[in-house]
């Protein structure tokens, strides 16, 4: 008989596998046989602004173009500076989270942005 591991939910020694899930039958939690580790699902983002500086969460930026922003009548000007961004996995180009005064929570290019101190 194979030594399968006990519940990670209710510690019950009665677990099988089927189709590489471990299953409890007695309290029906199902688990993966080989969990992903946690190194390969972390991805380390590398984002720079327009001049080729690294930015890093939690940093303040400065808008180096106007920003058309659809559905609203007014742009994004040069010079507007934005605290606290939040790096997000690249969508459509798109890989800086950020909350604009009168804008609201707006995903934006880092090449549009220049890092400020």
């Amino acid at each position: 008989m194979d030594d399968f591991p006990k519940c990670i939910k209710c510690g019950s020694e009665y677990t099988y596998e089927v189709d590489g899930i471990y299953i409890c039958p007695d309290c029906a939690h199902e688990w993966p046989v080989h969990p992903k580790e946690e190194e390969e699902e972390e991805e380390i983002l590398v984002v720079k602004d327009a001049h080729g500086n690294l930015l890093q969460e939690g940093d303040s930026v400065t808008v180096v173009k106007d920003i058309s922003v659809k559905g609203y009548a007014n742009s994004i000007k040069v010079g507007v500076k934005i605290k606290n961004i939040h790096l997000v996995k690249p969508v459509n180009g798109h890989n800086i989270d950020v909350k604009i005064k009168g804008f609201g929570s707006l995903l934006l290019k880092s090449e549009l942005v220049k890092k400020s101190s």
